[in-house]
């Protein structure tokens, strides 16, 4: 009766392990927005790739969970994470005091900045000499933005006056500053480096102005994105996030797809 009192005990004490959120998920789900090059997109085959997938995948490895990838436009992406769509954000998504009220961050994985690119030949001087926007030169051109990003919140608030066109993607901005239906576009100088002044189509633009590190707009990098009431989740992602810096992971993971590293180095 005791050996069979103590097996009954054991099977309970196991029942109740499995049942643990914690000890039972071998899963996180992750959001991404899967079209934003270089950092999370779909190859010709359709295999998500990029800077933001490889972090995530290698959160995985470290956690020793699997990362399922849930695609999700960019708008929606706060609301899905609130809704339970998914666990966490891995989406090149800034850390800015505005969504910290709503959701928590790991340590940055990724530098955040902005900057504005128009054509050669307009020579465009937006910027006064000491870095601050000078609204004067702003009258009269077109900005195009994808909406509902920190470089939307930062124009709006730095240049309240400008005439703002906004987007879905960014692939849309490139193609709208081709056809001249807006002048100059304002986004991630890596991703516009790579996909667009690098290439031909890209010739006859070039970056304009400054790179812009405002943090109280862009924010003090990009992180992970996690529901608040995860005090355990969130310490873990930190202390892998800080061991992929220091281990030189993330300089491997910002190598594929720039020629410098994209990544706080501290």
């Amino acid at each position: 009766m005791k050996k069979l009192f103590a097996s009954l005990c054991a099977a309970l004490a196991i029942g109740l392990a499995a049942a643990s959120p914690a000890a039972a998920q071998q899963e996180l789900q992750a959001g991404s927005e899967c079209t934003y090059f270089p950092f999370n997109f779909r190859d010709t085959d359709g295999v998500l790739k990029g800077y933001d997938i490889d972090v995530g995948n290698e959160l995985g490895k470290r956690l020793g969970v699997k990362i399922d990838w849930v695609c999700q436009k960019w708008d929606g992406m706060l609301p899905a994470l609130l809704a339970n769509k998914f666990d966490l954000i891995v989406a090149s998504m800034s850390i800015t005091e505005e969504r910290r009220q709503r959701i928590d961050f790991s340590e940055s994985y990724r530098v955040s900045i902005g900057q504005f690119v128009g054509a050669k030949s307009k020579g465009y001087k937006l910027f006064n000499a000491d870095k601050t926007p000078d609204p004067a030169a702003f009258k009269g051109i077109r900005v195009g933005l994808q909406r509902a990003t920190t470089y939307d919140n930062w124009i709006q608030a730095k240049v309240p006056g400008a005439t703002v066109v906004r987007y879905d993607t960014v692939e849309q901005l490139y193609l709208e500053l081709k056809s001249g239906r807006v002048d100059v576009i304002m986004t991630n100088p890596m991703k516009t480096h790579l996909e667009f002044l690098s290439k031909p189509d890209g010739a006859g633009f070039e970056v304009v102005g400054p790179q812009l590190e405002d943090e109280k707009y862009f924010g003090t990098g990009v992180g992970v994105g996690v529901r608040k009431g995860n005090p355990e989740l969130l310490k873990r992602i930190d202390t892998a996030i800080l061991a992929m810096r220091k281990d030189g992971t993330l300089d491997a993971f910002s190598k594929k797809y720039f020629p410098w590293g994209i990544h706080p180095t501290n």
